[in-house]
């Protein structure tokens, strides 16, 4: 595997393109504007003109163990013997979300498929269903890693490419097909939980409207008293842990919205009815060893060859809680993998990965998630 690095700030490339007609995928995060330049599109085309481009907007882009804001973080990657499939389709294209991710899975040929990542919309698109309708229509060991594209703290639009398509609302799928890729995955939170449980008493998809039979944005602004005043963007830092009636498993969900006049929240992922939530905080040290966690998980999913380019997603919520000490948790993961494994990646609006180790994927928020990528 052959990976080049460049990130475009300030009108110029920090380090020129390399020409490679070899490359099969380009990953580009970062800003809408710079993207929606073709100038700077073409470039790209002209020394990559036979690889997929695939990115999205986000809360910031990272790539080695740097945070940049309002740049273009490319990572060129030349795979040795692994073929790459890339297919993007709208939400408006289909009837549903659920139906949109149905629909991109039976694009993908299943023979010889390894593994799959995906890059969503992150505003108007359920995640939860969203994954519920790729990961039926995969073979029983292919595994789902990637996340939804941010918009900052915002949350007001969130963008998505495919090629020359860049608009909000378009999901893409990778495909990547050969049995010398070898995949590492893990991801950790490091939230805890505070508070009484609450039961969802009323809820449809993704909009919570009932906690225990009472409007579920007058309960929540309660506990959060005097952050009340900066929703939706404050309710990042407060998440709610949510563990439904037959699962053992807690996931993480972030509000993406709020709704004053019917006193809902809107999640990025399902909210069931039946489900118990209890709100979460984290201090700086919980979400570092959450990061160390993540990247000693995804390693010891790898098979013996060391990984060669590690994807980080982590959630927009624990770069606001981390702050100014963000770029920590990317240079601990950094330290624990090779000196030649190359690192890029986002803050998202949501993170997915298997629920645990070789189990069904889902949808995370607040986590640091790592998908490691080497070749035999």
């Amino acid at each position: 595997m052959n990976v080049f690095q460049s990130i475009y700030d300030n009108n110029e490339w920090s380090t020129q393109l390399e020409p490679n007609l070899n490359s099969q995928l380009i990953l580009l995060f970062g800003n809408r504007d710079i993207i929606a330049d073709q100038q700077i599109r073409q470039q790209i085309h002209q020394n990559y003109p036979n690889a997929n481009l695939v990115g999205c907007t986000t809360s910031g882009e990272i790539q080695g163990a740097a945070l940049y804001n309002d740049t273009l973080c490319l990572t060129a990657i030349e795979f040795k013997s692994t073929t790459v499939k890339v297919y993007s389709q709208s939400v408006s294209e289909s009837d549903s979300t659920l139906q949109l991710g149905q629909d991109l899975a039976k694009k993908l040929q299943p023979e010889g498929l390894r593994h799959v990542f995906l890059i969503s919309d992150g505003q108007l698109v359920n995640g939860t269903e969203l994954i519920d309708g790729i990961t039926p229509h995969l073979p029983e060991d292919v595994l789902v890693t990637g996340g939804l594209a941010g918009d900052g703290s915002r949350f007001e639009e969130t963008q998505v490419w495919h090629d020359d398509r860049v608009e909000s609302g378009l999901v893409v799928v990778v495909g990547l097909y050969g049995e010398s890729l070898q995949i590492g995955h893990g991801n950790l939170g490091g939230w805890r939980e505070f508070g009484p449980e609450r039961q969802i008493t009323k809820s449809k998809d993704n909009i919570l409207y009932e906690l225990d039979g009472k409007p579920a944005l007058e309960l929540y602004k309660q506990f959060l008293g005097e952050h009340a005043d900066n929703l939706p963007a404050s309710a990042l830092l407060f998440p709610l842990a949510m563990t439904q009636e037959s699962d053992s498993e807690t996931v993480v969900r972030t509000i993406l919205n709020i709704d004053e006049d019917n006193q809902s929240m809107i999640f990025a992922g399902s909210m069931p009815e039946g489900a118990t939530c209890q709100l979460m905080r984290a201090n700086y040290a919980d979400l570092v060893d959450g990061a160390e966690g993540a990247v000693t998980k995804s390693i010891q999913t790898m098979p013996q060859s060391g990984p060669e380019l590690a994807i980080l997603i982590s959630c927009v919520g624990r770069r606001l809680v981390l702050n100014q000490r963000t770029e920590e948790e990317l240079e601990i993961i950094q330290e624990m993998l090779p000196d030649n494994c190359k690192m890029t990646g986002f803050y998202s609006y949501g993170e997915i990965s298997p629920i645990v180790p070789f189990g069904r994927c889902g949808l995370h928020n607040q986590t640091m998630t790592i998908t490691l990528f080497s070749e035999n």
